[in-house]
């Protein structure tokens, strides 16, 4: 069984390499061109959503056990 080339392997390996950078290219202007982008200072940080979360679950759970106390 022969060996192939080293210049049929580099083909391979820059013909790989040129359609993965050709997908990548394409995928980060899709993601940049769909939708609205609102400027970060609008934005409330991850921190701020999962303190108002854990709020909201903490308030809820207070409801929950008020209505089983009452029952």
């Amino acid at each position: 069984m022969a060996l192939p080339s080293a210049w049929s392997v580099m083909r391979v390996a820059i013909s790989f390499i040129s359609v993965v950078g050709l997908l990548s290219v394409r995928l980060a202007g899709a993601s940049q061109d769909s939708g609205s982008v609102i400027p970060a200072e609008s934005r409330p940080c991850v921190d701020c959503h999962a303190f108002e979360f854990m709020q909201r679950a903490l308030q809820d759970l207070k409801k929950t056990a008020y209505n089983l106390d009452t029952r």
